[in-house]
Parts: C-alpha cells; structure tokens; sequence
C-alpha cells in the first residue's frame, strides 16, 4: 500500500513539474519575455547589463516559428521601445525606439527628426560626438525616406552608436516581439567590487 501512495506522490509532482513548464513556455511565448542588453545603442535609457520584460501581448500575439499574428491589439507608436528579430541575421533580437510608422517621410538634419516635413520632439535622442560614423555625414543627415506599410523606422537613443534604420532599414510589423516595460535586474560587471556591480537605482525602473 506504501508503493502505491509513494507512486501516486511521484506522479503527482511529477504532473506539476509539467504543468509549471507548460505554463512557463507560453507566458515566454506568448505573454512577457525577459532579455539582457548586451550593447550601449539604447544608452541612457538602457545600460549595457540591465535586464528588461518584454511585453509580448501587446501588439497581438505572434506565432513562433511561423512568425505569423493572427490579429492585432494595437500597432507600435511613436516612442514605444520595441524588441525585434534583426533583418540582417534572424538568429538576434534587436532593441530600438519606434521613430517613424507606416506611411510616414522621415528625415534627420544634424540632431533633428523631421517627419512629414514637421518637426518633432526628440527627447529620448543623445549626441556625444560629430565624427561620421557607418557612412553617415559628420552631422548625421540622412533620407528623406518614407515609411512602406506594416513597416517601422527605428532609431536608438545612443543615436552616435547605433545601428538602426538608418544602416539597414526598416523593421517589418511581423517581426516585432514586444513592447520593453520595466528593468528587473541590472548588473554591472566592470564595477570593482561586488557593492557596486548591482545598480539597485536602475531595478523597477519604467521604460518611458
């Protein structure tokens, strides 16, 4: 009798290993994902060693592999900060901000963003220095260029070190994976001593 309760108890946990992973794999897929930032083209919004969850129900859900979203919630905006598969190497997700969406002209003048031939605020962009960089001009000029549907163009904030739009062009909607919200860990492992190598301010922190 002793056996069979022993078997009944193995089972049991047994089931609820998998019913936990299962769990576990369609929140990843579907729900929120967590990443590491491993470069500075995000910086100051995001450091090299922050750990960030990604929303990945917003935009609609995707389906893995077939890379297909049967419906929408809602499109990226400007300003959103959004993980996407790289179009140059689908084997790496990318981090950038949204800039320009379907359908608009967008044009860089030195340090300002024009789209539609307007202005826009710019308050996420930071410039540390002038030289050319990728095949850009000293004061970053580039496009116009217009947006093509179920497109983004993408920049990031580090717009002196980024590789983005800018370089290898847009980001078809299907390949977007979600919307970055929250930092939930961060680690600075060129800190000299274990105290400083956890940046305690930058845990928590709202992605804006």
């Amino acid at each position: 009798m002793s056996d069979i309760k022993k078997k009944s108890k193995v089972r049991e946990y047994g089931e609820t290993l998998v019913i936990a992973l299962l769990i576990a794999l369609f929140v990843r897929a579907f729900v929120v994902q967590a990443f590491k930032i491993p470069s500075g083209s995000m910086e100051p919004t995001l450091l090299v060693g922050d750990h960030i969850l990604v929303n990945k129900f917003i935009y609609g859900i995707r389906i893995p592999l077939v890379g297909t979203k049967p419906f929408t919630l809602k499109k990226p905006r400007r300003g959103d900060v959004i993980v996407f598969i790289y179009p140059r190497d689908r084997k790496k997700d990318f981090i950038k901000r949204v800039i320009g969406v379907e359908g608009e002209k967008v044009e860089i003048k030195g340090q300002q963003i024009y789209i539609n031939d307007r202005l826009i605020e710019d308050p996420w962009g930071v410039y540390r220095r002038t030289i050319s960089f990728g095949g850009l001009s000293a004061k970053g000029n580039f496009g116009p260029v217009v947006v093509p549907p179920d497109s983004l163009f993408v920049l990031g904030d580090n717009r002196d070190n980024s590789q983005d739009s800018r370089y290898w062009g847009f980001v078809p909607l299907k390949d977007v994976l979600g919307k970055a919200f929250i930092i939930y860990w961060s680690w600075n492992w060129r800190a000299p001593s274990l105290l400083y190598k956890v940046r305690g301010k930058r845990i928590g922190h709202l992605l804006r």
